[in-house]
């Protein structure tokens, strides 16, 4: 069976148990916490170098990381990623934008917030990321309110890629009250029927 490694608060892990749950794939969640030093020790190092989650373990054993190299492997062939090569290129582009643009702000921002419960010595730092990660917002902002998804009239990678972080902007102090169109696209998203929240497990490798 498949193995995902990861933790179920991190939105880069959740895009995979996302994904994993909308195409039907039977697999088995290994819990990792991150605060403990999980992946940094010798038994996760073996799975990824680079000491980060999410890996997925495949059936035959090969190993796979980084959560939107996950996701097209998994969407490859599938209705969430398209087989046109501009319309596959326009899902990469927003996956590029969540890693560069987005995430950077709004993920770290609800990090300092949702794991370290915001550190005096990290507020300035906490404050640093609102302009970036509101940029983003306003970007997502124009397309949703173009188009029904970000890559176009159907759900797609590039969607579960953005929504994972968005949808939990708030726990990093982004509100989203002048987004309608976010809001919009957040609740369509949650309304497939093969959707599942964002749930809280376990923090160890099992």
């Amino acid at each position: 069976m498949i193995q995902v490694f990861g933790d179920s608060l991190s939105g880069n892990c959740y895009k995979i148990q996302l994904l994993l749950n909308h195409l039907a794939i039977d697999h088995k969640w290994r819990p990792v916490d991150i605060l403990n030093g999980d992946t940094h020790t010798a038994q996760f190092l073996e799975l990824n170098a680079n000491g980060k989650i999410p890996v997925v373990v495949l059936e035959d054993g090969r190993l796979l990381a980084e959560s939107n190299a996950i996701l097209n492997y998994f969407a490859d062939g599938t209705d969430y990623l398209p087989n046109d090569r501009y319309q596959r290129a326009k899902v990469l582009e927003w996956q590029f934008f969540e890693q560069y643009s987005h995430e950077p702000y709004i993920a770290v921002a609800r990090f300092l917030a949702r794991y370290l419960g915001m550190p005096e010595s990290r507020q300035e730092e906490f404050q640093s990321k609102q302009a970036g990660g509101y940029k983003a917002l306003e970007v997502m902002e124009q397309q949703l309110s173009a188009s029904p998804y970000l890559a176009g009239p159907t759900l797609s990678i590039a969607d579960i890629s953005l929504f994972a972080y968005t949808h939990v902007a708030h726990e990093g102090g982004f509100s989203l009250e002048r987004f309608p169109a976010i809001r919009r696209w957040i609740n369509t998203i949650e309304s497939h029927p093969q959707h599942v929240p964002m749930q809280i497990t376990e923090h160890t490798i099992s």
